[in-house]
């Protein structure tokens, strides 16, 4: 009776379960229900600040007028005027040959030609007899077919070397700035706080205004454009390459150091390796990114194709401003085409 009880005692005690080693929290607790109605409430009082609600409701009505169930909508008639006016884009210029004196006729532009169809009357009244004396002008024009798509080109050109120099100018400055900031290889805890107190303030100030103030010390101009990317894009660089250094594998590094190694040859032979294609990725982004801010800060006077929008859109010129947008289109399209294949051919 008792080697019965014995051999029992370890079959009840072995079938018993065991308590599990990882808790399993809730997913949804009176806590997390607590804080997702006050997030919902602020998101409320913060969709009615910018007036979400009005938006919700012009875009249904903008939706029913282009699916024919309402006749007329605000948001349908504000974008049918505005494509109207944008197309046909424009391509050719016409230009007086009065406001252009020294043109040799014999020598024109490439696919321009001259156009004496357009024409003017002048009408005088002869005050004492009363009659009209109306003369015919003859106005000539010079055409060039492609001459504003042309345009367009050039200025276009000028965005992307403000914004591939932008960028240069912020891998040049965000580079030391990341050895610096990356906790593990700076030298001492104020240079690490300096550095990350200059990376803050470069990401804090926006393009736009900090184009502002370099055009007033520097002028209009591409110069501005260059300068304000570089300044405000060396905070992003700086942080993401920072980071990556202080994330990068440790072994190798915890091996070159056992060996003897200074901080540049482990930072040179077991960080750059790891970082280098999340690097590329980084810059080519803020390549791209710097393209199109470009458009932006020219508005302000910083050069490129920024300044001719500003221009055309002020003077109400919609084709003009459909061009330009146009060509900023393909370029994007063109840029990314590139940067996929950089990377693709990189990283592999």
């Amino acid at each position: 009776m008792n080697k019965a009880q014995d051999n029992s005692a370890p079959a009840q005690a072995a079938s018993a379960p065991s308590p599990c080693p990882w808790p399993l929290k809730p997913v949804i607790s009176r806590t997390s229900i607590l804080w997702m109605a006050l997030a919902l409430l602020l998101l409320g009082w913060t969709g009615w600040n910018v007036e979400m609600p009005a938006m919700l409701r012009l875009s249904a009505e903008g939706l029913a007028d282009a699916a024919g169930i309402r006749e007329q909508s605000q948001v349908g008639s504000g974008f049918r005027g505005m494509v109207e006016k944008l197309f046909p884009p424009a391509i050719s210029v016409r230009t007086p040959l009065e406001r252009l004196p020294g043109l040799d006729r014999d020598n024109l532009p490439a696919f321009s030609y001259i156009d004496s169809k357009k024409e003017s009357f002048d009408v005088r009244i002869n005050y004492d007899t009363l009659e009209q004396h109306i003369s015919v002008h003859r106005e000539e024009e010079l055409i060039e077919p492609y001459g504003y798509l042309l345009f367009v080109v050039r200025k276009m050109w000028e965005s992307l070397e403000i914004g591939i120099w932008g960028t240069l100018l912020a891998v040049m400055l965000s580079a030391p700035l990341a050895f610096f900031s990356a906790r593990n290889y700076s030298p001492h805890w104020a240079v690490y706080a300096a550095a990350r107190s200059t990376v803050a303030f470069c990401r804090t100030i926006p393009e736009l205004v900090s184009a502002l103030f370099f055009v007033l010390a520097y002028g209009f101009g591409p110069m501005a454009g260059v300068l304000a990317l570089g300044f405000h894009c060396t905070g992003f660089l700086g942080k993401f390459y920072a980071e990556d250094i202080e994330n990068a594998e440790r072994g190798p590094q915890e091996a070159l150091f056992a060996l003897g190694a200074g901080r540049l040859r482990v930072l040179r032979v077991a960080v750059l390796p790891q970082v280098l294609p999340q690097y590329i990725a980084y810059t080519l982004y803020i390549l791209d990114r710097n393209i199109r801010m470009a458009t932006i800060i020219g508005i302000v006077g910083a050069g490129g194709i920024g300044q001719e929008l500003k221009g055309r859109w002020d003077l109400f010129h919609y084709s003009h401003v459909c061009t330009i947008m146009i060509v900023l289109f393909i370029t994007i399209i063109l840029l990314d085409m590139a940067s996929a294949r950089i990377r693709r051919n990189i990283i592999r």
